[in-house]
């Protein structure tokens, strides 16, 4: 292994693997699901050693256990349990549940096979380690970390002088951080936003579950796309039409109020409203955004709390698609005081520099032997090897809006 670990604590991951891995154990332990790597950018190359170097970062991961203070800070919060805190005692990593080749296009390719359970939980190591590996052999870091410190700087002043109005907003960046190095910058720099006189924006927390613990923040985070593929496909006696219905169910088995952010795209957001209904909305303090365009989405959300009869304005409305601050401003100015506003703010934050950043994503492609797949509110950001079961997806849904009574 030529640099330092990479991920060098099992907390290192996002928020909302926690949340959706303790509904893992309780209720799917059994699902079987193969994840897939993909590098969307059309000029990237990795190389031999950036692959070899990946394969030991990735062992190295492997050989990681939770610590007992870690176990500790996961038991504090407040809607994981137990007998899900005492499963993480004994679980480890597994590097045999990897094949990590050169063959694609693009010079790597991954896979992870195993348990659900298991392979959710390497995604997001699995991506930051792919970045920093990518990013500290392909270029000039020490530039990049100047690149990225001088925007960093420029960002936080934008934010501490209301230059933008983001209401409350977190950082989602692990997954495609520039290092370790450059998101603790980021997340420990706008740890003391609160502090400061006069700054109408506010700083909850990230994703990243080891920073938020290290800086005293918020760890964000309920539920991915991988929640409604699996549970609402993985199954296959469902209608995967139904997969909304199915994974919110079994949602609100595992936290009932708590913990209650709905991402609403998986299979589009018009399927989802169909689902989203009166003891649903209810229940769920919010939704996410995740693709499409947010105004619309926003106004699609009002409008369909208002039809329920609910108040919008005690329901938040999470943005977290490819922001920046100017992109979060104008949608914080549309929607203040309509809905509760927040954003979760990614790449923008944890990996601007003067290079653009990798487009990697890993992705579940299999449930149980059976292909998966989410389609999103917009083309392109979709995953599926089988294009058959996408047309068949596609099929059922609109079967559904077309005949189904609303």
């Amino acid at each position: 292994m030529i640099l330092k670990p990479i991920i060098s604590s099992l907390l290192e991951t996002d928020m909302y693997k926690f949340s959706m891995g303790q509904g893992i154990l309780h209720q799917y332990p059994a699902y079987m699901t193969t994840w897939t790597f993909k590098c969307r950018n059309d000029d990237v190359k990795f190389t031999h050693e950036m692959v070899e170097e990946i394969r030991e970062q990735i062992r190295a991961y492997c050989k990681l256990r939770f610590t007992e203070d870690e176990l500790q800070y996961l038991d504090r919060i407040k809607w994981i349990k137990g007998s899900y805190v005492n499963f993480l005692r004994i679980w480890q990593p597994r590097y045999e549940d990897f094949e990590i080749t050169e063959d694609d296009e693009c010079g790597l390719s991954i896979e992870a096979r195993g348990t659900w359970l298991n392979t959710s939980m390497y995604e997001i190591p699995t991506l930051a380690i792919v970045n920093e590996v990518y990013f500290r052999m392909a270029y000039d870091y020490d530039k990049l970390i100047e690149s990225f410190k001088e925007r960093l700087e420029r960002k936080f002043e934008d934010v501490r002088s209301n230059r933008y109005h983001l209401g409350t907003f977190s950082e989602f960046g692990l997954r495609r951080r520039l290092s370790v190095e450059a998101q603790e910058l980021a997340v420990g720099k706008f740890a003391h936003l609160n502090d400061l006189p006069g700054c109408e924006s506010r700083f909850i927390g990230t994703s990243n579950v080891y920073l938020a613990k290290k800086f005293g923040v918020t760890p964000v985070g309920t539920m991915a796309h991988e929640w409604i593929m699996s549970v609402g496909q993985g199954d296959h006696k469902h209608n995967p039409a139904y997969s909304n219905h199915y994974a919110l169910e079994a949602w609100i088995r595992e936290y009932g109020v708590l913990n209650g952010i709905a991402l609403t795209d998986t299979i589009t957001t018009d399927c989802f409203l169909r689902d989203f209904d009166l003891a649903k909305a209810t229940l769920f303090s919010g939704v996410r955004h995740d693709s499409g365009d947010p105004i619309e989405w926003g106004e699609k959300m009002i409008d369909h709390y208002l039809k329920l009869g609910l108040d919008p304005t005690t329901k938040t409305l999470l943005f977290s698609d490819s922001l920046n601050f100017e992109k979060a401003d104008a949608i914080f100015r549309r929607f203040n005081g309509r809905a509760k506003v927040a954003f979760g703010i990614g790449t923008y934050i944890a990996n601007d520099t003067e290079v653009p950043p990798l487009n990697i994503v890993m992705k579940t492609t299999l449930c149980n032997g059976q292909d998966v797949a989410k389609l999103s509110d917009v083309e392109g950001k979709g995953m599926c090897k089988n294009q058959e079961y996408v047309d068949y997806l596609r099929r059922t849904i609109r079967w559904r809006l077309e005949h189904e009574k609303k």
